[in-house]
């Protein structure tokens, strides 16, 4: 045993059965392979199953208890996990067997003992929020509908009529099992299964209530709200404890999971914590430079701040058709920690593609002037080529 079995469930030595469950529930959903994210998860979520199924059992924690090995590992004269030899048979009074306890024995497993509990947990449910780039960018509170499994108003969870509740079984007398007993050679065999009346429940709802049929739940829409932090991404998940499906019985509600999507925009694409944008300009502008106001993705807040809204982008004379500028802190805010990330624009020079008169003449003087009527043609030797750098600029 490689720790102690009451540290792994963060219990007393001296806690109650009830107290070991609910520290069992609580461990095991912490460590669970399906939800938490260390890599050694699923041996934690062994190491707790093998502390619950010891500390559970009766008889296995008084053995335990003791310093002996409470799965009859550690040999001797007596097997503690057998209950010792004794007798004609095999510990029966009547000189038989039980063959369920030998089973257990055999494979390692402990057959469930007494009636199961009507309450039970909830399943954990998984519901989509999508999101504007703003949203995801900025954080929000979203109202939210969920179609899920609530408390029945009628009952409380009873799942008994009003002025009605469960009786014990008459078949299992309580118990939640039915033991048949065979003749054979080794004597009498003992097998129990659960009561096929009560269902292992050991009692059962003589009047069922009409709203739930004796589940205790109903389905039901309901609205929350749902906190969205800054900085978020498509493909992550907002944890909400207790806001999923209401169990049997009313019994405790399991975690509800919102997994986000964000949108496409029209303007921005994200890299990263990094907003991206085309930015076209005349020819001219790219020629002569020039300074343009650019709409940020604040304009899209309506707390924003008028003067975040917008910033000036200066366009250096001679800037080509793929040059990009950075803005810092104009992209996501980091999700963790603080800053963010930048706005980076790549410019697109635009040619004209209908000229007057007038403008055709000042365009042949300009070419004249520079030499440029006759060109040879060229191959560009660069580490990006101008159309690449366009075809990226649009996502191309």
């Amino acid at each position: 045993m490689s720790r102690d079995y009451y540290e792994v469930l963060g219990v007393d030595r001296d806690a109650t059965p009830e107290q070991i469950k609910k520290a069992y529930r609580k461990m095991a959903m912490k460590v669970h392979p399906d939800v938490a994210s260390d890599p050694d998860s699923a041996e934690k979520f062994k190491e707790v199953q093998e502390a619950y199924e010891v500390l559970h059992d009766e008889h296995k924690r008084a053995v335990y208890d003791r310093g002996g090995d409470p799965n009859g590992r550690g040999g001797g004269a007596g097997f503690d996990g057998f209950g010792g030899f004794g007798g004609a048979g095999f510990g029966g009074a009547a000189g038989g067997f039980d063959f369920t306890n030998l089973v257990d024995a055999m494979f390692g497993a402990q057959a469930q003992r007494g009636p199961r509990s009507r309450t039970r947990r909830g399943q954990d449910a998984l519901v989509r929020q999508q999101l504007t780039l703003a949203e995801a960018a900025f954080g929000v509170t979203k109202p939210l509908t969920i179609d899920t499994a609530v408390l029945c108003p009628k009952c409380a969870g009873s799942g008994a009529e009003e002025g009605s509740e469960p009786i014990t079984c008459a078949t299992c007398h309580g118990r939640g099992d039915v033991t048949t007993v065979q003749r054979s050679f080794l004597g009498d065999i003992r097998t129990s299964q659960p009561c096929p009346v009560c269902r292992g429940y050991g009692t059962v709802i003589p009047r069922p209530c009409g709203e739930c049929s004796g589940e205790g739940r109903v389905r039901h829409k309901r609205q929350i709200s749902v906190k969205i932090p800054a900085g978020v991404n498509t493909g992550n998940r907002i944890h909400l404890e207790s806001q999923g499906e209401v169990g049997p019985g009313g019994g405790p509600a399991g975690d509800l999971y919102v997994e986000l999507v964000v949108a496409n925009h029209e303007v921005f694409s994200r890299e990263g914590d990094n907003l991206e944008m085309a930015l076209r300009i005349p020819m001219t502008a790219a020629a002569l430079g020039t300074t343009i106001e650019v709409t940020t993705l604040e304009a899209e807040r309506d707390d924003s701040d008028e003067a975040d809204r917008t910033i000036s982008v200066e366009v250096p004379a001679g800037t080509q058709s793929g040059t990009r500028v950075g803005v810092a802190n104009r992209g996501v805010p980091h999700l963790r920690g603080g800053g963010r990330g930048e706005l980076g624009i790549t410019f697109v020079v635009q040619t004209p593609t209908k000229l007057n008169d007038r403008q055709r003449e000042l365009l042949e003087q300009l070419a004249t002037e520079r030499e440029e009527t006759n060109v040879s043609p060229s191959v560009h030797k660069g580490p990006k080529s101008v159309l690449g750098r366009i075809k990226e600029a649009f996502g191309g």
